[in-house]
C-alpha cells in the first residue's frame, strides 16, 4: 500500500506549472505538530520509505518547498512552518454533515472505507476534488470534517536531504499526465495496464482505468 503524507493531503488547487526548473526530492523527516504550546509526534518518513515530491506541482505546501529550495542531498534541517504558512486556522465551520445516501455503493452504505477517522476521497457538484475526515456516523448523515487534519497547528520538521536534483521529464510526466478515461476497447488502449493514447476521447465508465 502506498504510504500517505499529510503533505500531500488537499493539493489538487496548488498545482503550478510555470516554466521553472522542477526538482526532484526525497526527504526523510519527523513531523511535530504545535498547539497551544504542546509538541507531539504527528508522522514520519524514515530514510527506507521517505517522502517523495517534484517542487511546483502542488505536492507539497508551498513553504515547506521554499525551505527544501535551499538544501542540498544530505543536508539535515529542523524547522518550523506557522500555522497562517501551512494549513491555516481551524474552522469549525468545516465540520459538515452530509446525508448517509452520499457513500452507497450499489445501494449499500460503504462501511467499509467510511469509518470514524478515515481520511475519504470527496468531490463536488462542480468536479472539485477534496478530502474530509470522518468524525461520526449517525442514523441518517456522516458528519465529516473538511478542515486539514493540521489545520490550526504550527509544523515543526526534523530530518534530512536524501535526495535532491532535477526532476526528468519523464517523472514530470508521470504526476501531470491525465488518468486514461477511454471507454474498454478502444484502438490504442490497454486497460489491464493502464495505458491509454486515447487523450480521453469516448469516455466511458466501463473503463477499467477508471478502477485503477
Amino acid at each position: 500500500m502506498e504510504t500517505y503524507h499529510y503533505l500531500c493531503y488537499l493539493k489538487y488547487n496548488s498545482i503550478n506549472m510555470e516554466n521553472t526548473e522542477k526538482k526532484y526530492y526525497k526527504v526523510a523527516y519527523k513531523l511535530y505538530t504545535i498547539e497551544d504550546g504542546e509538541r507531539d509526534l504527528a508522522e514520519e518518513a524514515p530514510a527506507e520509505e521517505p517522502f517523495e515530491f517534484i517542487t511546483g506541482l502542488g505536492l507539497a505546501i508551498d513553504a515547506f518547498e521554499n525551505k527544501m529550495a535551499t538544501l542540498a542531498m544530505g543536508d539535515k534541517f529542523d524547522f518550523v512552518i506557522p500555522q497562517k504558512e501551512a494549513y491555516g486556522e481551524y474552522d469549525e465551520n468545516q465540520v459538515v454533515e452530509l446525508p448517509k445516501n452520499v457513500f452507497f455503493i450499489e445501494g449499500k452504505f460503504d462501511d467499509v472505507h467510511v469509518q470514524e477517522g478515515a481520511i475519504i476521497p470527496l468531490i463536488s457538484v462542480d468536479g472539485e476534488r477534496f478530502s474530509a475526515v470522518v468524525n461520526e456516523i449517525k442514523d441518517e448523515v456522516v458528519v465529516v470534517d473538511l478542515n486539514h487534519p493540521l489545520a490550526g497547528c504550527d509544523l515543526n520538521f526534523v530530518g534530512e536531504v536524501v535526495e535532491a536534483r532535477p526532476a526528468t521529464p519523464e517523472e514530470i510526466e508521470a504526476v501531470t499526465s491525465p488518468a486514461c478515461h477511454c471507454k474498454k476497447g478502444n484502438e490504442g488502449c490497454d486497460c489491464e495496464k493502464g495505458e491509454c493514447d486515447c487523450k480521453g476521447e469516448d469516455c466511458g465508465e466501463d473503463c477499467e482505468c477508471h478502477k485503477k
